[in-house]
């Protein structure tokens, strides 16, 4: 009687390791390769979150006035951007020969590493020593972060105009994408109205530009981004 007992002990225990190890839908991990150690992760650029300049981190230094600061997470790890202008002024940079003034633009990338923000890249533009009128400005609403290929790390962009003139004529404008240290750019100037022809149509000067051979060769949805926000800003709004 004991001998049966035992034998039905012993053959309901093996049907539950079974149970355990073959029911379906179950996957049951392999402890000794730890937990999701080697499954790939895909990390999402999180949403950009706006500094004040008492929350900027002491180490991070740049020049002018701030126009936007702003800081995010992506797969490079925590990171930090600034774009400032300085307005016209007179700088020691710059030798002056004909009483003119001076405008700077900066914009700044830092990446936190061992607990600390360092510069990764710097983009600079300057109009000097101009008698007339001086632009360098960025375009209102034109500073975007994005994941247009969906790898996790952040575009940067940029869009501004630079000129000194005293008459109508085109600024010239740029574009400049960072993704990581890559950098893209579309240079080239925007369009002024000039006249009207004699079937009632404006004509336009300037609105060329060029592309640069990083966003000739990389993706697609980069260089189309790029265009777009061309065409938006192509013509000149006097703002």
């Amino acid at each position: 009687m004991n001998r049966i007992i035992s034998f039905i002990i012993f053959t309901f225990f093996l049907q539950s390791c079974d149970n355990q190890t073959k029911k379906p839908g179950q996957n049951i991990p392999d402890k000794s390769k730890g937990s999701d150690a080697t499954a790939p992760r895909t990390i999402i650029v999180s949403s950009p979150t706006h500094l004040s300049i008492n929350e900027i981190p002491a180490e991070v230094r740049f020049e002018g006035k701030i126009k936007n600061a702003v800081k995010w997470i992506d797969q490079l790890g925590e990171n930090i951007v600034i774009t400032t202008e300085t307005g016209i002024y007179e700088s020691t940079k710059f030798k002056h020969e004909n009483d003119g003034g001076d405008a700077e633009l900066f914009a700044y990338h830092f990446k936190k590493t061992n607990g600390v923000f360092s510069q990764t890249w710097r983009v600079y533009d300057f109009i000097s020593d101009c008698p007339v009128d001086i632009v360098a400005q960025y375009i209102d609403n034109m500073f975007q972060i994005t994941d247009l290929n969906k790898n996790g790390v952040a575009e940067i962009w940029l869009m501004y105009k630079t000129v000194c003139h005293g008459d109508v004529s085109p600024s010239d404008m740029k574009i400049v994408m960072y993704e990581g240290k890559q950098k893209y750019a579309i240079r080239g100037e925007n369009r002024v109205m000039d006249g009207i022809d004699d079937n009632g149509n404006k004509m336009y000067t300037g609105g060329e530009y060029t592309v640069d051979i990083a966003f000739a060769k990389g993706p697609t949805v980069f260089l189309e981004f790029a265009k777009k926000m061309w065409s938006k800003n192509i013509t000149e709004t006097w703002k």
